[in-house]
């Protein structure tokens, strides 16, 4: 079959003067389904009267292999099992007895949504008596990836609509996941759709062919690319499908590397072309086994964060099987990110794929969608794809520039007409070699604004928002200073002031400095900066020795042994007996109230000492827990007297985006008490902080919230105060599941289940 166009830019039509409208772009009809059919969190709603029905908290739900285990889901005291009920193809014991149960499960998985985007949800649902469910609209897992609502459902016989509203999404794939808590009461679901607001486009929206020959039409010999290799970077983009086939094309390493797919006659058409990956019977072990045999569709350019792509393609296989896809970087098996345009069903007959896909920010500079052709199925398969085709917006390129007066309109309303940034010249006329774009009209005070957005591409809102530059520090009314900016999804820029702003770009530096020219500036007042007197005592427990440990920046597994001061035990068998310690074992956070740009300047203070002499290294987290850079603050050593630290920190350009310094308290094996004290954490402003002033304080003055802990291999950060049992001759598991639940190799990338914890494995 032959695409209808090939390179040729298709004109969308305009959207009329209703534009502005609710659209639908979810639904699940409950009704429909036998069992659960998502991720389950330790509660799963059972289908009982034709709808999907939560029992509330006298119940929770585990497996028997989960209860039988040593685990948090093992058997408590008084419990018992009711009977079971399926997820899937997992059966669940439903368990009474030591409740009322904390719970919460999913309602809604991969709602397609828009950076910045407003949606509403609208479901028919009742209960037993009148109840509030929280419900989250969730993008990711970390802190700040969720919007919530508090949702009424109604205590009625009959089905009633509920509907509540979600704003400020940051991600372009969200979930919704009901949490109910100890609420004891029965809640029924029949329905549930999602509406996304949608506004008049500002201009026709144009769209690119990014795939050359997608049809299969001619041999790559023809083409001049049948020697192409997957890293040749220069050429890679111009083949448009890649295969590999275990043990086809091996390397050096005993490895197999990708190759252009084959082009073959449809076996059940054979006057059509198709590009076909001869699946080998996978013989890899666990998880891994899922990219024995894989296949790429690969576009011809890196896509940013916030654009939209059309995607289009056919497939079928030799047999029915699911498979999941994965978004890669330039070179075919180059992971980049696990979520890409979901889970795949191939049957023996040709189906049509088509959707619209926003890049998240996680898979910014991804090329290729990755099909990992064995993740359900060892078997030798034919896999078999034809009319390849990703659509892309022809948006403007270059740097933008839109603001807002945030107390009249704080909405984006006109992100097409964002003003480009021009060349700077002097006074003679001369280039500066500096961009720059003034926002507002000077004499005209409805133009001023205080909040701006400054993007890279405009042409598409999603686009513009998705590519977005932030300062790394605070912005001052001042063109001389000079601060370095950043790549960031939607950021909104509060401004010093109310007017008229000129913005200036220095792209060599990436540097970038303000400058009012017209209007009020507001006044920053400093502020005394707090001391949080809040004793933190972490009760560190003995650990494992330490497992050997992988060295990215030397390409090498490094030996690690233990301190002098312990019994010295080189930890040679990587995952034996005995040496599953990590030094994160034992962990304490100090958290930020915000998040943290590249190049913040900061200062923290404490008092601290321990039991014994004690090196503790230290990491930036996002949430605690949350790893995002291995360097903080340097290594803290305790002793048996206080002492007093107070150092400056600048958050490094790997840690953008942080919001906790993390503790490792495991460096030591033996068990140890560690106190901290005199919490300070603030802006670095030297006149202000020689008054004991600062402009901003990053704790709070009191109370624990800045603070959290954990305890013990396999737990989890909790707030300081909040009591965790630990057992401490329990081993915690290096055994992994996927989100479908099944087992994964320590190598598998993406959110992942261990001991009974959901975590992201880099």
């Amino acid at each position: 079959m032959k695409k209808l166009f090939t390179l040729v830019a298709l004109l969308a039509m305009v959207l009329g003067a209703n534009a502005q409208k609710w659209e639908k772009v979810y639904s699940i009809d409950y009704t429909t389904l036998q069992n659960f059919p998502f991720y389950v969190m330790g509660y799963v709603p059972e289908f009982s009267n034709g709808c999907m029905t939560d029992f509330g908290s006298a119940y929770r739900y585990a497996t028997q292999e989960a209860l039988d285990g040593t685990g948090d889901d093992k058997w408590k005291d008084g419990e018992s099992s009711t009977g079971s009920v399926m997820a899937g193809k997992t059966e669940y014991q439903k368990v009474t007895g030591a409740g009322p149960y904390w719970h919460q499960y999913f309602i809604a998985d991969n709602i397609t949504t828009k950076i910045d985007g407003k949606y509403k949800v609208i479901a028919k649902v009742k209960a037993t008596n009148a109840c509030t469910v929280k419900i989250n609209m969730g993008w990711g897992w970390g802190d700040g990836q969720q919007a919530s609502a508090n949702v009424d459902i109604p205590g009625d016989a009959d089905f009633q609509t509920v509907e509540w509203q979600y704003e400020g999404i940051g991600g372009s794939s969200c979930n919704l996941v009901a949490q109910p808590g100890t609420c004891a009461e029965t809640i029924e679901w029949e329905s549930l759709e999602v509406y996304e607001w949608q506004k008049e486009t500002q201009r026709p929206k144009v769209w690119l062919e990014d795939i050359e020959n997608g049809d299969a039409s001619k041999t790559w010999e023809e083409l001049g690319l049948a020697d192409v290799k997957f890293n040749d970077q220069e050429n890679n983009f111009k083949v448009c499908a890649w295969s590999k086939e275990r043990m086809v094309n091996t390397n050096a390493d005993g490895g197999w590397d990708p190759f252009p797919a084959g082009i073959e006659a449809d076996p059940a058409d054979p006057s059509n072309k198709v590009f076909v990956c001869h699946g080998q019977a996978a013989i890899t072990e666990g998880d891994a086994a899922a990219w024995d045999n894989q296949f790429w569709i690969q576009s011809k350019h890196a896509w940013k964060s916030g654009t939209t792509l059309k995607i289009k393609f056919r497939y079928k296989a030799s047999k029915e099987v699911t498979c999941q896809t994965q978004i890669h970087k330039q070179n075919p098996s180059d992971y980049l990110h696990y979520q890409a345009i979901g889970d795949m069903s191939f049957t023996e007959s040709w189906q049509t794929f088509e959707k619209d896909v926003t890049i998240a920010d996680a898979m910014n500079g991804g090329w290729s969608v990755a099909f990992n052709l064995n993740s359900s199925d060892k078997d030798a398969i034919d896999f078999y794809f034809d009319d390849l085709s990703w659509q892309y917006l022809k948006l403007d390129e270059g740097y933008f520039v839109s603001g807002v007066n945030v107390t009249v309109n704080p909405d984006y309303d006109n992100l097409d007409n964002a003003i480009q940034f021009e060349a700077e010249v002097d006074d003679k006329g001369k280039a500066t070699g500096n961009l720059v774009a003034t926002v507002g009209e000077k004499g005209n005070a409805a133009t001023y604004v205080d909040q701006i957005m400054i993007s890279t591409t405009r042409g598409d809102d999603q686009a513009f928002k998705g590519a977005t530059l932030k300062p790394a520090g605070k912005i001052k009314n001042d063109a001389d200073a000079w601060q370095e900016y950043v790549a960031s999804s939607n950021a909104k820029l509060d401004l010093p002031g109310l007017g008229v702003w000129k913005v200036y770009l220095d792209l060599e530096y990436t540097s970038i400095a303000f400058e009012m020219l017209e209007g009020k500036e507001y006044k920053e007042e400093p502020v005394d900066i707090v001391t949080n007197a809040e004793v933190i005592t972490i009760n560190g427990v003995e650990r494992e020795d330490l497992k050997d440990s992988w060295d990215a920046n030397k390409q090498e597994l490094t030996v690690r042994e233990e301190a002098d001061n312990n019994t010295a035990e080189d930890s040679h068998g990587v995952g034996g007996e005995g040496h599953n310690g990590e030094a994160w074992d034992n962990q304490f956070f100090i958290v930020a109230n915000r998040t943290l740009a590249k190049g913040e300047k900061t200062i923290l203070a404490f008092k601290y000492k321990a039991d014994k002499e004690a090196k503790t290294t230290t990491q930036c987290h996002v949430a605690p827990g949350e790893y995002k850079h291995y360097a903080a603050i340097g290594d803290v050593t305790f002793t048996e007297e206080w002492q007093e630290f107070k150092q400056e920190f600048d958050v490094p350009t790997e840690a953008d985006g942080m919001k906790s310094i993390a503790f490792n308290m495991a460096e030591i094996k033996d068990a140890c008490v560690y106190e901290l004290k005199d919490f300070q954490w603030y802006l670095v402003d030297e006149e202000q902080n020689a008054q004991n002033k600062t402009y901003e304080n990053l704790i709070w003055g009191e109370g624990g919230a800045n603070f959290f802990i954990k305890v013990g291999a396999g737990s989890n950060p909790v707030a300081a105060g909040i009591t965790e049992v630990v057992n401490k001759n329990k081993k915690s598991s290096n055994v992994m599941y996927n989100l479908a639940g099944q087992r994964v190799s320590n190598g598998f990338k993406g959110i992942v289940i261990k001991d009974g914890k959901k975590m992201v494995n880099k």
